[in-house]
């Protein structure tokens, strides 16, 4: 007797797409939206910032600039692709998911960038099968998701752009231009494809990779490039981290996010190993590995998870140190030592139960 499969629900997705996550919020926004909207969105340019914002809907997804959401709303719905670029951790691809949904509701075309990525990846394949038998069809086409986003109108996501090689890279060049894909094994209409209402692309790029494979001058003419900047207030972000933390624990089968004041002292050291900063402005060393408000999510949810299920608490201050040492190590050893000589030099003069605990 063989196990049935298990269903495909949102409660059994470990990180369901945002239009699946927030379709109950998109479905609400849509039927009240009255404001115009760009030919082939499903929202207007006021409908996506408030579902991105929380300003009129439900909670906020993310936290920066409003200017931002708005010059990266009006580029999509202009004839330039839209390139995001900023720190590792500062939710770039989030916000490119989160526009994606709200503009087409589905996020889910995405090009994830890398030195083996090729052309076929990005634009469409073959079924092999039927291509020797058939020869060039239709029906032996393999669509990719440039092929998808331009027949469909939807939006593509291309993540970490600057890590393809640059013919790779190139290939978009008639696509944002001309907004036309040529797919010369087929005859007729079908060897051409024209972009309909709605399609756009949304990259990516991190600004420590963005020397891998620099973008050429041509390709940089056809986006307009954002950048998405670390969190400036430390309370902002730390009710982030607290929110999102709580999310992951939640799908992980903890009840219980760490104390506020547990999550302080991983939030203020996270700022302060980042930006080589103190709380009272004073200097210090910075790590050169990735700090961002992303791992600190990630090592909020690991505190949880360790507290939870091996000593049924929400997590302590010493959990911080369990896993800030795997954080701090990622990219260069010589790190562990700026952090051995930060705890020793700045929080051990913290006044305060938890920083106690952490040192």
């Amino acid at each position: 007797m063989t196990a049935k499969a298990p269903q495909k629900t949102a409660a059994s997705i470990q990180r369901p797409p945002a239009e699946i996550a927030y379709a109950e919020e998109l479905n609400a926004l849509r039927k009240s939206d009255s404001a115009p909207r760009p030919p082939g969105w499903t929202l207007s340019l006021q409908a996506v910032k408030s579902f991105i914002l929380g300003t009129e809907s439900g909670s906020p997804k993310l936290v920066c600039a409003p200017a931002l959401i708005e010059r990266a709303m009006v580029t999509l719905a202009t004839s330039r692709g839209l390139l995001l670029i900023g720190e590792p951790g500062t939710a770039k691809s989030l916000l490119s998911e989160l526009l994606a949904a709200a503009i087409c509701g589905d996020s889910t075309l995405t090009i994830q960038g890398g030195a083996s990525l090729t052309e076929d990846q990005i634009k469409y394949g073959w079924n092999y099968a039927l291509l020797v038998s058939e020869g060039p069809s239709l029906r032996a086409l393999v669509p990719a998701p440039l092929y998808q986003g331009m027949q469909e109108g939807r939006i593509v996501r291309f993540e970490e752009i600057t890590r393809c090689p640059l013919e790779v890279q190139d290939s978009l060049l008639s696509v944002l231009s001309d907004r036309v894909m040529a797919v010369p094994e087929l005859e007729s209409a079908d060897a051409m494809v024209f972009a309909r209402e709605g399609f756009n692309i949304i990259a990516t790029a991190n600004t420590r990779d963005r020397g891998v494979n620099d973008m050429s001058a041509a390709l940089k003419r056809r986006f307009n490039f954002e950048t998405v900047f670390p969190i400036q207030d430390l309370d902002e972000e730390l009710a982030l981290v607290k929110r999102e933390a709580g999310k992951l624990l939640a799908r992980s089968g903890v009840p219980k996010a760490p104390d506020d004041d547990v999550l302080r002292v991983l939030v203020t050291c996270f700022r302060e190993l980042r930006e080589g900063l103190t709380d009272k402005g004073g200097g210090m060393e910075r790590l050169s590995s990735v700090m961002s408000t992303a791992e600190a999510v990630s090592v909020a949810h690991a505190i949880g998870v360790r507290g939870h299920f091996l000593r049924n608490d929400s997590g302590n201050p010493e959990d911080i140190v369990e896993c800030l040492a795997g954080t701090a190590a990622k990219d260069n050893a010589e790190d562990l030592v700026k952090l051995k000589r930060y705890l020793e030099q700045k929080v051990s003069k913290r006044s305060g139960e938890a920083w106690k605990a952490f040192y």
